[in-house]
């Protein structure tokens, strides 16, 4: 054969259009080839990705697994209390200067009031509490959108009650998404007994009778264990004859391998972004895990080792 080689295709081109003699009259617009206007020859610039996609690895799961983005959030300030109030003292009277430490610098608070049936009156009450910090208090339940007020919100405090009516409630008006997405922002967020249920994973170590039905279990899950607020010891002399707290607690972990924390009355958890502490009185908490012994917590101990943990549910122990 004689002749010029041909050039060599650049893989890279991506080209389609017709290709004609040089000097040959170029074919109307309308028929035309989107590229038609380039230079046949004339390779096309390619991008490639800088990093693979990450949905390229994506593997589905059946169970709850909690969010890491929540779990490892440099701006997450929790403080979640076993109970809002304690014998002889008065609503939220026992944790005063805990709540003044946490709720430092804010002026401007949403209370979440959907864990009792008088919205007015239990926002009244806790506006009452905060005033002598100078926190103006703001019930969820007055606005026409919930949501969008907890997204502004400097702090959100969740009050205790009937848990199973409190999810029902966040889940009907959004704000399992809204108060998730304000407090990974950098929102405090406060919890009292139903309120601390909430910061789980799930509602699955509550306390309270299923007075209606949510349409998940699934909570805010700012944590990745769980809390059993109100956790009370076993007393040998009492003529209860039914479960004790601590063999309900076992019967969840026959059923799930997630850490589970007993916070006794007057105690509390305070979370500074990787830092998880317990607080309050002497009686202090106590600690369950699969296959494990309980374990006593005193206050003042170093839990920040909780915030790694990967909980598994629906993973019987067979």
């Amino acid at each position: 054969m004689s002749g010029t080689a041909p050039r060599p295709r650049d893989r890279r081109t991506t080209y389609a259009g017709p290709r004609y003699e040089r000097g040959a009259a170029a074919p109307r617009t309308r028929d035309r080839a989107p590229y038609a206007g380039r230079a046949p020859d004339l390779p096309l610039r390619t991008f490639r990705p800088l990093a693979p996609c990450p949905f390229r690895t994506f593997r589905p799961f059946r169970t709850f697994r909690h969010s890491p983005s929540l779990q490892k959030g440099p701006l997450m300030q929790l403080l979640l209390l076993s109970n809002s109030t304690a014998p002889g003292r008065g609503y939220l009277e026992h944790a005063r200067e805990e709540i003044a430490s946490a709720l430092d610098g804010i002026r401007r608070l949403v209370f979440v009031p959907y864990a009792l049936a008088d919205h007015d009156g239990y926002t009244a009450q806790v506006a009452t509490a905060l005033e002598p910090l100078g926190i103006e208090v703001t019930g969820a339940h007055t606005a026409e959108d919930p949501a969008a007020l907890v997204r502004g919100a400097q702090a959100v405090f969740v009050g205790g009650g009937n848990s199973f009516r409190l999810l029902k409630a966040l889940h009907e008006r959004d704000l399992v998404r809204a108060v998730r997405e304000r407090v990974a922002s950098g929102a405090v967020y406060m919890g009292s007994s139903a309120g601390t249920n909430m910061a789980c994973p799930t509602l699955r170590t509550t306390n309270d009778m299923p007075i209606v039905q949510p349409p998940s279990f699934d909570a805010l899950g700012l944590l990745p264990f769980q809390i059993n607020p109100h956790y009370l010891d076993a007393k040998p002399d009492t003529a209860h004859m039914g479960e004790t707290r601590a063999q309900r607690l076992e019967q969840f972990l026959e059923e799930n391998d997630v850490p589970v924390v007993g916070l006794r009355e007057g105690t509390w958890l305070r979370r500074d972004a990787d830092r998880l502490t317990l607080g309050g009185i002497e009686a202090g908490a106590i600690l369950f895990r699969r296959g494990q012994d309980p374990a006593e917590l005193r206050p003042g101990d170093d839990l920040s080792a909780l915030l790694s943990e990967e909980p598994r549910f629906d993973s019987a122990a067979r």
